[in-house]
């Protein structure tokens, strides 16, 4: 007599499956691009990748934590989760708590661990979205007035530290959750180009921004300053070739290419791995947010539709942001690959984001 086991894998288990895989070939590439410049700064080859192991542990219970949690709580705790974004983005400039890098205040530095608040503001920002937009849909003017103003509060505060990835990041989820929401089309076309002209206006009036921005189009008119991240780059991406020079091989790594463990992963990634490995990356988060799309469609309501909508789209916005930098599609700028960049705001909060994903596939579905 034979015992036949048929098991069955629910669709929306690949979402917890591809955020730990994406995680774990961070913690690899992690190591590969940071164990050269980890060993001269901190003298640990391990230093980076040792933090992000830890985020990773609290990323797991967190996740766990958001898998089982009762998310219509969040319907009525919206304007708290508001207010304690718009506070955590305030805290940034206050004197000795604020934290500064390469020009830009975006970290609050607690002694004991670095937070940063815009990786933590922009889902709550999109949870209060989805929470509001339920019970008043933006089915015309009036009722989209509050999003978008507390959307220019949340873009406002990021955009002063300065961050204007992250910022791109929210104001592109509002326009897509509005559409989602019902919005007017005419409307929401005009609010669309107000945006574009915006986005317009803060590279010009911005002399780095414009010189970033003249540095990608032509990179090697000033190889040495504003060019030389995206050479660099290139010069990751185009050794891969095919298959990439192997892992751990990496030369861009030492000391060449510039936070080659966070913003520039990718480029280590490509140079060891190849234009397969990052097909390979890419194919894994497509399958995550067309996962996630699917959970949208399928849920029971309009809040947990909006919510599944709010928290893929910021995934997928970011990643695609970080590729399009990566390679020179867009001008450069600072932005973390979710789940693979180091950073331990950013790993604790997407996995947690992944959890919730999956609780409204999980309990929330039709």
């Amino acid at each position: 007599m034979q015992l036949k086991l048929k098991t069955k894998i629910k669709f929306y288990s690949l979402i917890p499956i591809c955020t730990i895989l994406l995680a774990g070939l961070g913690l690899l590439f992690i190591y590969s691009a940071s164990c050269y410049s980890a060993s001269i700064n901190y003298g640990d080859e391990f230093y980076y990748v040792k933090k992000q192991a830890v985020s990773f542990i609290a990323g797991l219970i967190f996740m766990f934590i958001a898998m089982k949690m009762k998310t219509e709580i969040f319907i009525k705790l919206k304007w708290v989760i508001f207010a304690l974004s718009v506070i955590l983005l305030a805290l940034v400039f206050i004197p000795g708590l604020g934290s500064s890098s390469y020009g830009a205040t975006r970290w609050i530095d607690l002694k004991f661990i670095t937070i940063q608040p815009s990786e933590i503001a922009k889902f709550g920002f999109v949870i209060f979205l989805a929470a509001y937009m339920s019970e008043y849909p933006p089915n015309n003017f009036k009722n989209a007035v509050v999003p978008i103003l507390c959307g220019g509060i949340i873009c406002g505060l990021i955009m002063a530290e300065p961050n204007m990835s992250i910022t791109a990041v929210v104001g592109l989820s509002l326009l897509v959750m509005l559409f989602a929401g019902g919005f007017n089309g005419k409307l929401m076309a005009v609010l669309g180009v107000c945006v574009l002209v915006g986005g317009i206006l803060l590279i010009v009036l911005e002399p780095y921004r414009m010189e970033r921005f003249t540095a990608f189009l032509d990179p090697w008119k000033n190889p040495k300053d504003e060019g030389y991240q995206l050479i660099q780059s290139y010069y990751a991406l185009g050794s891969g070739g095919l298959f990439g020079v192997g892992i751990f091989n990496s030369r861009q790594k030492y000391l060449f290419l510039p936070f080659a463990e966070s913003d520039f992963i990718f480029s280590v990634i490509g140079e060891e791995t190849g234009l397969f490995g990052c097909l390979g990356i890419m194919a894994i988060f497509l399958v995550y947010i067309l996962c996630g799309v699917k959970i949208a469609r399928k849920a029971e309501s309009k809040y947990y539709m909006l919510l599944a909508v709010g928290l893929t789209c910021v995934t997928a916005l970011q990643a695609a942001i970080n590729f399009a930098v990566v390679s020179g599609s867009i001008p450069p700028t600072g932005v973390p690959l979710p789940f693979v960049s180091a950073g331990g705001t950013s790993l604790v909060t997407f996995m947690f984001v992944s959890g919730l994903i999956y609780n409204i596939a999980r309990n929330h579905s039709k």
